[in-house]
């Protein structure tokens, strides 16, 4: 979601920041802008690509040795130049008496009592000019500026209730940027030449300025000048933060020689798979951290808290820890298990799963679940450094590298492989898990990046497929068993990038709704598999043909089911048993992708989406 770059030098940095926000396109975005400190403030913002802001930057000739820039997802306001960051404030006063702005401010999250501020702060006379709650921090920050922007910020940040990460400076003290955090990731990046250092939302936007990376905790604010930096925590005492090396490399945002970055990741799934099991060369719980062996004896339950494509790595994760760890498991829709009563369970491993590790609400969730009383915690997550591996006690990373296609693919996948070792290591801890079932599972997963190359051999036939898709308005998928989760992420994938209407059920329950839907213009695809479900699932297949549906079958080699009319069926190289849901969701993935393209959507970037969801 939105992104914040900002930076104190000696030189002029302005193509910094630009670049800053380049780098952090890849979490969406619908306006942008940049603020400098150049004899007073200036800027300019943006309803266009970062791009075009950069021309207009040009165009202006902006420049400044201070600055804050940020690319916004609109939460209050339409996306419009007027609601763009940065802001500044302006007031008190009225018309020709007002005062000229002081304060410069970029933010990221949702203020909740916005309005209550904004009614007081009118009351002084601050005129407002847009319709976001950020504009009411950055006219509480000048209602409490008494020469020293930092005590400003730090008063004005005790009377904010929400999420927050914000850069602000001030016109009356060039080189002098204040940063603070809660419930949004903020990061400090120390500089190495001529005392310069740097603010940003995420790490990748200061790749090729400086590896030193400070990670601002829960409340912390931060004083940023030329050659030093201060940090105070949330009781406003002097805190040390660790400088960690961080290596965000640029290049692993370069699209290279594919269309889209979202194809790059689908075809990057071989080598991050391989990635994310490198080094396991047997099942043994520390592959979870230290103190997992002790944890995974103490719990006998299972309860997952996820978001989108991450709740349904969850979902499948459940059919694996019971079937084979035979451990009882829920999964919640964090934003859900959050805002519900629930029976706390002590004796539960409480485990997360994110890509970025930033997700509002499964962080929010996380705290919850802690708050009941359910300490045993164990995050699944693409990022080290984040908020999530931080809070929890145990911690699997998976090695996805940067993904930047808003409609995750790679990170899931990974997810998956993780959630499947954590699956063995729990059924080993809990003596379910004989040496020759060990070595087999070993042994599939070693197979895993060959198998999904192979899979991906099949892109000329989804592409086909595709071309039947892009002229549909509605779709319908079907699994069963262990691959309904795949068939909701698969319509979840086609839906986000192509905006075609897309559900998933069950086959099982196709007769009890969803079978009113069918006609031939209702595409049906099902995953096949050739498991202990597929007589059933061929019986649920006659009965869209006999409403007059058109079938796209995924099929195992040895399913015996045949092309026909009405029936289009793709053979999947091999059956993979229980790690069959890493393979069959990557065509799902390629019918999305190619469909999308065929519509002329814009693939990366869909239409209202974010990357890394860091508001409620």
């Amino acid at each position: 979601m939105c992104g914040i770059v900002g930076a104190v030098s000696t030189r002029n940095i302005v193509p910094i920041l630009v670049q800053g926000l380049q780098r952090l396109e890849y979490r969406g975005y619908d306006s942008c802008g940049v603020a400098v400190h150049a004899e007073g403030l200036k800027r300019a913002r943006s309803t266009n690509r970062v791009a075009k802001l950069l021309a207009q930057v040009d165009e202006e000739n902006l420049q400044g040795t201070t600055g804050i820039a940020h690319t916004r997802w609109a939460t209050h306001g339409a996306p419009a130049v007027h609601n763009a960051h940065p802001h500044f404030s302006h007031g008190p006063g009225k018309g020709a008496s007002s005062k000229p702005g002081r304060i410069a401010l970029v933010h990221n999250g949702i203020i909740e009592n916005h309005d209550e501020l904004r009614s007081s702060l009118k009351a002084k006379g601050y005129e407002f000019s847009s319709q976001t709650d950020t504009e009411v921090i950055c006219h509480l920050i000048d209602s409490l500026y008494e020469g020293d922007v930092f005590e400003a910020v730090k008063a004005g940040v005790a009377q904010l209730h929400g999420a927050y990460a914000i850069a602000v400076f001030c016109k009356d003290e060039p080189h002098r940027v204040i940063g603070a955090r809660a419930g949004s990731p903020l990061i400090l990046g120390v500089g190495k030449d001529g005392g310069e250092n740097f603010l940003a939302s995420d790490a990748m936007a200061l790749a090729g300025v400086t590896d030193q990376i400070v990670y601002l905790e829960e409340g912390d604010v931060v004083d940023m000048q030329l050659g030093k930096y201060w940090v105070v925590d949330k009781a406003h005492k002097p805190a040390v933060r660790a400088v960690k090396t961080v290596q965000a490399h640029s290049g692993a945002a370069e699209l290279g020689p594919y269309r889209h970055y979202m194809q790059k990741e689908i075809f990057e799934q071989p080598r991050a798979v391989a990635d994310t099991l490198e080094g396991v060369q047997g099942i043994v719980p520390e592959l979870f951290g230290d103190g997992a062996h002790r944890v995974f004896k103490e719990i006998d339950s299972v309860l997952i808290l996820a978001c989108g494509t991450s709740y349904y790595s969850g979902c499948t994760a459940k059919y694996w820890l019971e079937g084979i760890a035979k451990i009882p498991t829920q999964v919640e829709i964090a934003s859900e298990y959050r805002y519900r009563d629930t029976v706390p369970h002590p004796a539960t491993l409480v485990v997360t799963i994110s890509q970025s590790g930033e997700t509002a609400d499964t962080l929010a969730a996380l705290r919850h679940a802690q708050g009941l009383g359910m300490t045993h915690t164990l995050t699944v997550c693409n990022v080290s450094t984040s908020a999530m591996v931080r809070e929890c006690k145990l911690a699997y990373i998976t090695r996805a590298g940067v993904e930047i296609g808003v409609a995750s693919t790679k990170a899931f996948t990974t997810q998956l492989a993780g959630l499947f070792l954590l699956t063995l290591a729990l059924a080993q801890a809990k003596g379910r898990l004989t040496e020759s079932q060990e070595a087999a599972h070993l042994k599939a997963m070693r197979h895993l990046p060959a198998a999904l190359s192979a899979v991906l051999a099949l892109e000329p036939q989804l592409i086909s497929w595709a071309e039947d898709f892009a002229g549909k308005e509605n779709a319908l998928f079907l699994g069963r068993g262990l691959h309904y989760p795949i068939a909701l992420e698969g319509a979840l994938k086609l839906k986000e990038i192509t905006y075609i209407h897309a559900e998933a059920y069950a086959a099982g329950e196709l007769k009890h709704g969803p079978l009113a839907l069918v006609t031939s213009e209702m595409p049906v695809v099902t995953v096949a598999p050739n498991d202990a479900l597929l007589e059933k699932l061929k019986s649920n297949m006659q009965e869209v043909r006999a409403r007059g549906g058109v079938l796209y079958v995924l099929a195992d080699a040895d399913s015996r089911i045949e092309s026909d009319a009405g029936i289009h069926v793709i053979r999947m190289p091999e059956h993979y048993g229980p790690l069959s849901p890493l393979l069959h969701v990557v065509p799902l993935q390629l019918l999305a992708y190619h469909t999308a393209c065929a519509r002329g959507t814009d693939v990366d970037k869909p239409r209202n989406l974010a990357k890394s969801v860091t508001v409620e």
